[in-house]
């Protein structure tokens, strides 16, 4: 899984990306739509599922939590809070829903901006059908 910028440079993340916190139908939504539309530098990096508190959480790189204002959404800054990208979940009674291919991915911001208000449309479309 290769995830990198618009222009083709890399994103970094490491031990201190910043997390971008969803509802999970919100979150899944989104994760269906970058892996499906996804163009070139458009992939989703690492993902993770709070079964608990019904959230997914994506990887974005730090810094990410200074301009970051979509609604329905926070991004919170980690600064490498025991925050690991390892095959085990970082967060206690979590699970990694798309789980860490190398340490340093992490998901475009603007991309997962615009996965996530799509990811809205389609939810209040859908839920208005009812």
């Amino acid at each position: 899984m290769e995830t990198s910028r618009s222009d083709g440079s890399p994103l970094s993340c490491g031990p201190a990306c910043d997390l971008v916190t969803v509802p999970t139908r919100h979150g899944l939504e989104a994760v269906d739509i970058l892996r499906r539309g996804a163009g070139e530098g458009e992939t989703v990096g690492p993902v993770l599922h709070d079964d608990g508190h019904g959230t997914l959480g994506f990887l974005v790189p730090p810094g990410t939590a200074a301009a970051w204002d979509v609604p329905g959404s926070t991004c919170t800054e980690t600064d490498g809070r025991g925050l690991r990208l390892a095959p085990e979940p970082p967060v206690e009674g979590s699970d990694w829903l798309l789980p860490p291919g190398e340490a340093d991915l992490a998901t475009d911001p603007a991309v997962l901006q615009r996965a996530l208000g799509e990811a809205a449309r389609l939810i209040e479309a859908a839920d208005s059908c009812r």
